[in-house]
């Protein structure tokens, strides 16, 4: 990934209401939410969460697609992987125990939860 790429998927993520926004597609999973869910789920006004997504969608972290009269919105996981392995692929220079919780994490699968985790 070149750096401008990161930079720009990173200011994306660098305002408080979209980063909310993200994290709550993230926790959504591939399915998404509509536009209305995310609004209220957020507190955000629906001309204010337009534009959030919007820059979401430019930097090519969230996709929409249209379900009836709805719009879907969902993270681009890939995406978010790349970007991810781009701030960790130069980490620790030798000292694994600056990567380790999130290597151990990544091994648990702390960060994607079975169904019936996600029940509890």
């Amino acid at each position: 990934m070149e750096s401008e790429i990161a930079v720009r998927r990173l200011a994306a993520l660098a305002q408080p209401s979209r980063l909310a926004v993200f994290r709550l597609l993230v926790k959504a999973g591939p399915d998404g939410m509509a536009a209305g869910e995310i609004a209220r789920a957020l507190d955000i006004a629906p001309n204010t969460l337009s534009a959030q997504l919007n820059l979401l969608s430019q930097a090519g972290l969230v996709r929409q697609r249209r379900d009836g009269r709805s719009l879907i919105y969902s993270v681009e996981f890939e995406t978010m992987s790349a970007l991810l392995l781009y701030l960790m692929e130069d980490c620790c220079l030798g000292h694994s125990e600056i990567c380790t919780p999130v290597v151990e994490a990544a091994a648990r699968g702390a960060c994607c939860p079975t169904p019936q985790e996600s029940l509890s």
